[in-house]
């Protein structure tokens, strides 16, 4: 079967032509980028081995710092050694001693897994947002997710829920209040998009998001001044955190990110088709709403199990995303993936930087990626449109 392009004339400009698009999930036709320029060779659109490499390196050097490095330091090749101890049938003589070993498997290595998760979870819902949307500036809490999540967990520290304890290591409160408080958001804003009729289009979904938030955020603040007294706990959640007391937490978000990467990576290529526009995609066979919401639930649901589990940390969806689209190519085939990888990487490496930067003190890790993440903003304002051709 022949796929006849759609007419130029109703395609965006700076959108590739819908005959080109890599993998259209209907006729399984799978395509290659137009050369350059006179006489450059076509890439393919492909994940490349070098880079699918090059992320799963970072994951390492991301786990192996992280355990390392904190309070006490420990040889990064004693802990390479203790953490290939953990694989079935391996048994190496790290040389770290009882209290060591402790240390490694029993503290830091939940911390880090838990940020290798948060982190490919966000930077996943990011780049899945961006595509979705069509905007770059598209970002995990662009549907009120965070504020949803705060409103939740705040009303269960204040009415308490959370009173007399730490919010690490809650059996089911917190999480489970922060996760219904992203899903309500969101439901709310699809409710509040969905009044514009069948014709509204993704911009609308976007300010219903903004309104939501606003919404909710005033909800916040008028519970933290009825009680005061739980400002600091709410604070401190607020601004992100990684602390976990054992494997509770990272074994709460590991469904859902099992759930959310296995939806969002199966539909990758239909975010290549969506970006052509939805008159084009559904000449090639594709459902455009059917698949925007699916892909939206599954990145909000990705996004509530990590802000249940870590709090509000922002930027990652932009940062992480953006910087795979600007090396490695704009194909969501490869955006996705890598965004997942080197989104684990750097929010355990940045978790690494908030532990040891202000020894002993701890910033929180909010902080640090509000720090790195506000100029990058910046960047991608100044160059969305060329980012996104």
């Amino acid at each position: 079967m022949t796929v006849r392009p759609a007419d130029n004339a109703h395609r965006p400009a700076g959108t590739p032509d819908a005959s080109r698009l890599a993998g259209v999930p209907e006729h399984g036709v799978a395509g290659e980028r137009p050369p350059a320029g006179p006489g450059a060779t076509a890439r393919p659109a492909g994940l490349r081995t070098r880079w699918l490499l090059a992320g799963l390196g970072a994951v390492l050097v991301a786990l192996v710092a992280g355990v390392s490095l904190g309070p006490v330091s420990l040889p990064p090749g004693s802990v390479a050694a203790e953490l290939l101890n953990l694989l079935p049938g391996v048994h190496l003589d790290s040389g770290l001693s009882e209290r060591e070993i402790a240390i490694v498997t029993e503290l830091r290595l939940p911390r880090v897994v838990l940020g290798l998760l948060v982190g490919a979870l966000l930077a996943l819902a990011g780049g899945c947002y961006q595509g979705v949307f069509r905007n770059p500036l598209a970002d995990p809490y662009l549907l009120g997710v965070a504020a949803g999540a705060g409103l939740a967990v705040t009303a269960a520290i204040a009415l308490g829920a959370g009173a007399g304890g730490s919010l690490t290591g809650m059996p089911l409160t917190i999480p489970l209040a922060a996760f219904v408080g992203s899903l309500g958001a969101v439901v709310m804003t699809y409710l509040l998009g969905a009044a514009g009729g069948r014709d509204r289009s993704p911009a609308t979904l976007i300010l219903a998001g903004v309104a939501v938030s606003a919404f909710l955020s005033a909800g916040q603040t008028y519970l933290l001044q009825q009680h005061s007294e739980s400002i600091q706990q709410v604070y401190s959640w607020l601004l992100g955190r990684l602390a976990t007391a054992g494997w509770h937490d990272v074994r709460l978000v590991l469904p859902y990110f099992v759930l959310t990467a296995v939806v969002v990576l199966l539909h990758r290529r239909e975010l290549d088709v969506l970006s052509v526009g939805d008159d084009e995609a559904t000449s090639l066979g594709l459902h455009p709403q059917r698949s925007r919401y699916l892909l939206i639930a599954a990145a909000s649901l990705g996004t509530a199990a990590a802000v249940s589990a870590s709090g509000l940390i922002g930027f990652v969806g932009i940062i992480v995303p953006h910087t795979v689209r600007l090396l490695a190519g704009s194909s969501y085939r490869v955006i996705l993936p890598l965004s997942m990888l080197f989104g684990g990487a750097f929010l355990a490496l940045t978790d690494v930087v908030a532990r040891t930067a202000a020894a002993p003190a701890e910033i929180p890790i909010g902080v640090v990626t509000a720090l790195l993440g506000g100029p990058f903003f910046v960047l991608v304002l100044r160059t969305a449109r060329r980012v996104l051709t």
